[in-house]
Formats: C-alpha cells, sequence, structure tokens
C-alpha cells in the first residue's frame, strides 16, 4: 500500500504561509536546499527542475495532492509538475491542462483509492484546509521547519481535527538553522 506524505515547509509557530498565501519570508538558499534537490527532486516544479538541469527519475513520489490555493499559487504554472499525476481538491475550479484533475468531492475517497494503487508514494504539498480533511490517511510528516516566526498565516492544519499521534522518526538540522523533520502515524 502507498503512504500519504504531508510533505511542507513550515515556520516555528506552525504556518505553512503568510495570510495572503505568501511564502516569500522561508529560506530558499544554503545547504538545506542542496538536501532538497539531492533527496527531493520530485518536489520541485517543472520550472525548477529545468533551471537545474533536473532530469532524475522520481523517488519517493509520483503523485500530488494540492489544494486550490496552493495551485493556483501567484506566479504558478498551468501543470507545476508534469513528472507526477497531478490532483487538484477543489470545488470551484472548473477548467485545468489535460494532466491535472480536479476532485470535487471526498477527497479522502480518492486517496483511498490512490493509496491501493502500485507506485511511489502521494505528497500532499497543502494547504492546510486540505491537509486536515485528510488527516485520517496522512501516513508521514516531513516537516521543512524553518528558523522564522510569522505569527499569523495559514496554519499547517486549518479546521478542527481530532487529536492524532504521530512518532518522530528522524531529524535534521541545517547550517541555515532550518530542520527537516520526519513524523510517523502512531498506531495509537
Amino acid at each position: 500500500m502507498r503512504t500519504l506524505t504531508y510533505f511542507v515547509a513550515t515556520s516555528l509557530d506552525g504556518f505553512i504561509a503568510d495570510p495572503k498565501g505568501g511564502f516569500g519570508d522561508f529560506l530558499f538558499e544554503g545547504d538545506h536546499m542542496t538536501a532538497l534537490y539531492e533527496e527531493y527532486p520530485d518536489t520541485l516544479p517543472a520550472q525548477a527542475r529545468e533551471a537545474m538541469g533536473i532530469d532524475a527519475p522520481n523517488k519517493n513520489f509520483d503523485t500530488i495532492l494540492m489544494g486550490r490555493a496552493t495551485y493556483q499559487v501567484p506566479g504558478g504554472l498551468p501543470s507545476p509538475y508534469p513528472h507526477l499525476r497531478q490532483y487538484v481538491v477543489s470545488t470551484r475550479l472548473t477548467t485545468t491542462p489535460s494532466d491535472v484533475e480536479v476532485i470535487a468531492e471526498d477527497p479522502l475517497t480518492k486517496v483511498r483509492e490512490l493509496k491501493e494503487e502500485p507506485g511511489l508514494g502521494i505528497w500532499l504539498c497543502g494547504g492546510g484546509r486540505l491537509a486536515a480533511t485528510l488527516l485520517p490517511e496522512i501516513d508521514e510528516l516531513v516537516l521543512k521547519i524553518h528558523p522564522i516566526v510569522l505569527g499569523k498565516g495559514i496554519p499547517l492544519f486549518a479546521g478542527d481535527i481530532p487529536t492524532t499521534h504521530f512518532t518522530k522518526a528522524t531529524t535534521r538540522t541545517f547550517d541555515t538553522g532550518v530542520i527537516f523533520t520526519t513524523y510517523t502515524k502512531s498506531d495509537s
């Protein structure tokens, strides 16, 4: 069975973006970015992969789930991850390129179906409301914790969610102060 991984950058106070959905305060240079390029090249959008000459096969994921706001980030591409199967969860989005499928109803059922298929992992890219909806199916959290406090913005999980336990699997600290921490869902 495939796993659903919420792989996301977050501030120290648990925000994945500022109130307008921007993430310009996060760090985009340094040793943590080198690790990201080498270990998670499949999480880079097409324009970054092209600019960096990355044509590597997917290592971790072959499918991406995005909320509408994550998909429609300003300056974004109509097909930002053509090297992955792309899904956008939205009840308002009506047109996308043929390689981007819209999930208008019941994303939990769709995720359960995707998890039964063969393949690599499923990447939950954002946002906070979608993460709250899909929490029952999230198997792993990979948090890229940046050394900033935003004070307000889009939370890691937005909405009324049940208490859910995770166990720390790994932690890596970089010279930039960014910490990559992986948690797996606990049985308890």
